[in-house]
């Protein structure tokens, strides 16, 4: 296979907290690129990268069981669960109020919400090793389980209901779907054809609102695969075995020079066509940015019992809304379904595919002067010093400012208080704020 020259090496570690979400958005365009599956064990018969994108998009696993590890390294450090203004299937910040004006019950129900929040879980996943233990019966029933030591979270779908349970502070945040949101109600949502991206009738954990289940070699993969253009290559790798079963290796990299992406490996289930392990690692080299695969994995029908719930005794429960847009938000994206960003108030977009650059007007005009180097911050060494441990100096036609980097996504505060952010290199940020000033 021809190889994409490495990037420039990483100066800076960031310091601050990116969802491992960013993974999936970095890897949400694919261009097809013939190949034939090579050498390998387990020896399988030949296939093509697009015979084998259409097996997975023919892909039939209504039910399945199983363990899943999770890796990420974005470059930091190991991130406590976070509050505050996250927003997510359960609400969070101000959209959690009801349609009175008033917040849910439960003890924990303050400014930072629930202890059980899933956005809250979602940043303690961002970095390290993480094992889940996940369940699917359909489109309607979803169970995701994040072990930990001496505690576990869970998060539960069974018709309308959706529960997020914290053993750890006791905790639980309720919600109900909206009449007609669940997927058994609407056999539209998987596209004009029936079946989707991820399907031709199953459901999967990606049926379940909430960035904690999308931590899945199926929802990963599902994003990656969303839109098909001509912003990367795609081939067929040889073949594996993953979780005891045997799979080819789909291997997707991007043609944009300025990507921090090297490339996403895709190990499919060589029976059914459904994704076992999602590595996705830097044009830098070194370790996955993110690795997510199957230790275990049953295609049987899961106990039912794996989706009751109910909160024990003591629990502090918080009880949350759900409005249009998180309704929506659990629609499977049909045939045709990519990212728009451009949706987003406020937001504009420079490049394409691997290479988007997204601006986003900072809120008050931008970060304090002494943050962004201006003339009286300038005279604060230890100020400029502290900048320069965990930022680069960056300038253009669009003036200056500052660029905090992590292994796959960067972004770029100029002194007019914008931000620019992608999985670009700091070249490619720079490109895009000149873009933005011209």
């Amino acid at each position: 296979m021809a190889q994409i020259q490495p990037g420039k090496p990483r100066r800076k570690a960031v310091r601050y907290g990116v969802p491992v979400a960013v993974a999936g958005v970095a890897a949400a365009t694919i261009g097809l690129v013939p190949a034939l599956a090579d050498s390998g064990d387990p020896d399988l018969p030949k296939i093509t990268a697009e015979e084998l994108l259409a097996k997975m998009a023919e892909s039939d696993v209504p039910h399945q069981s199983g363990t899943v590890k999770v890796e990420t390294d974005l470059g930091l450090p190991a991130l406590p669960g976070t509050g505050g203004g996250s927003r997510g299937p359960f609400g969070g910040g101000d959209d959690e109020r009801g349609d009175d004006g008033q917040r849910g019950g439960g003890a924990d129900d303050g400014e930072d919400g629930s202890a059980a929040d899933p956005q809250k879980k979602l940043m303690e996943l961002a970095s390290g090793t993480h094992t889940l233990r996940v369940a699917t019966d359909g489109p309607d029933k979803q169970r995701v389980s994040v072990v930990e030591e001496a505690a576990e979270y869970s998060l539960i779908h069974n018709g309308r209901d959706l529960w997020a349970y914290d053993s750890a502070s006791n905790s639980a945040v309720h919600s109900s779907l909206p009449e007609g949101a669940h997927h058994g109600s609407d056999k539209d949502d998987a596209g004009k054809d029936g079946k989707g991206r991820g399907g031709k009738g199953g459901g999967g954990a990606h049926e379940m609102p909430g960035g904690v289940a999308d931590l899945t070699p199926e929802k990963a993969a599902e994003q990656a695969l969303q839109a098909v253009d001509k912003t990367t290559s795609v081939s067929v790798d040889g073949t594996a075995k993953v979780a005891g079963r045997d799979a080819y290796q789909l291997v997707v990299k991007p043609k944009a020079e300025d990507s921090t992406v090297e490339a996403v490996r895709i190990a499919v289930d060589a029976d059914n066509g459904a994704p076992l392990k999602f590595t996705l690692t830097p044009d830098g080299g070194g370790k996955p940015v993110v690795d997510i695969s199957y230790r275990n994995v049953d295609f049987g029908k899961p106990d039912a019992d794996s989706f009751t719930f109910k909160a024990p005794k003591g629990t502090e429960v918080t009880e949350k809304k759900l409005g249009g847009a998180a309704g929506a938000a659990t629609k499977k994206p049909g045939k045709d379904a990519r990212p728009d960003l451009s949706e987003l108030s406020g937001l504009n977009t420079f490049g394409k595919g691997w290479g988007t650059v997204a601006e986003i007007p900072l809120p008050g005009g931008g970060l304090p002067g002494p943050l962004l180097g201006d003339a009286k911050g300038a005279e604060s060494e230890p100020v400029k010093r502290l900048l320069d441990s965990f930022t680069d100096e960056a300038e253009g036609d669009f003036g200056t400012g500052r660029v905090f980097e992590t292994r796959l996504v960067n972004a770029l505060i100029t002194d007019d208080g914008k931000l620019f952010v992608g999985a670009v290199t700091k070249e490619g940020l720079v490109k895009a704020a000149d873009a933005a000033a011209k």
